[in-house]
């Protein structure tokens, strides 16, 4: 089912002097595609041209863009659309190139696997550097995240949480974070220093606040989060997945979790 576009060909080859690859100088977002449609379309490129403003490489060729996810999403019933944005080529060494012309890439996966209705969440040794240079931006730098990842094996838990290096919860390796103490609203950490502003994190706070209940967005320890009573994941392919556990503590399954994906399917 994998399909591959790279500046509108089909190709499965980078150039190695991208600077995606040689710098991971670049963005990306992944998609959800149901029955032919992208899923938050406006939303993932809205936040790839703040990304491409802030790191000061040239917007790309929008409806090029626009008409090569068409392409690659036409059909399918139910994938993910990985997209990627480069700075493109350059030499070797880490000054930019004056001229550049960014890289297009997309790219067409099967859905992933079943996952179950509710995630087993530990915490994570690895911190995320604080940046608010690249705070909120979903750039190619993700090792923090693959040495967070690698920190335990599947079978023994779905997610773990990462802190910031001054203790601040940030996110989950590939989620944002929702956190409600009993009797609250939904609270959310900031990103003002580091983490991913999420599509879906979007989505779900425009939801909630639709519902009367709109989020907190403010800084959470992690004894502020051992403390929750429910708390709740998103992103863009899993909407919001509530936790049934975090480090062995059992919590409470919030109704808003099922609401909201609701709202999300609704045709």
């Amino acid at each position: 089912m994998m399909r591959v576009l790279v500046n509108g060909r089909e190709d499965d080859a980078i150039d190695p002097l991208d600077r995606g690859l040689l710098y991971g100088d670049g963005l990306f977002e992944t998609i959800a595609v149901r029955d032919g449609n992208l899923r938050w379309l406006d939303w993932h490129l809205e936040r790839l041209a703040e990304g491409a403003n802030r790191l000061g490489f040239p917007q790309p060729e929008w409806q090029a863009l626009r008409a090569e996810l068409s392409a690659v999403a036409a059909g399918a019933t139910s994938a993910v659309v990985k997209l990627i944005l480069t700075r493109g080529l350059g030499t070797r060494g880490y000054r930019p190139p004056r001229a550049a012309q960014p890289t297009r890439i997309v790219a067409l996966f099967p859905w992933p696997a079943a996952r179950p209705a509710a995630a087993r969440v530990g915490w994570c040794r690895t911190r995320l550097g604080r940046n608010p240079a690249l705070a909120g931006l979903k750039h190619l730098n993700r090792l923090e995240q693959v040495l967070a990842r690698a920190e335990w094996d599947d079978g023994e838990q779905e997610e773990g949480l990462m802190q910031d290096e001054s203790g601040q919860v940030i996110a989950a390796t590939q989620a944002n974070l929702f956190v409600r103490f009993e009797g609250g609203a939904w609270v959310t950490p900031s990103l003002a220093h580091c983490g991913v502003a999420g599509v879906m994190r979007r989505a779900f706070r425009t939801w909630s606040a639709g519902q009367g209940a709109p989020v907190v967005e403010r800084e959470l320890t992690r004894s502020d989060v051992e403390r929750a009573s429910s708390l709740l994941l998103t992103n863009a392919l899993i909407g919001a997945w509530p936790v049934q556990e975090l480090a062995g503590r059992l919590l409470a399954i919030d109704a808003a979790a099922a609401a909201f994906n609701d709202w999300v399917e609704r045709p």
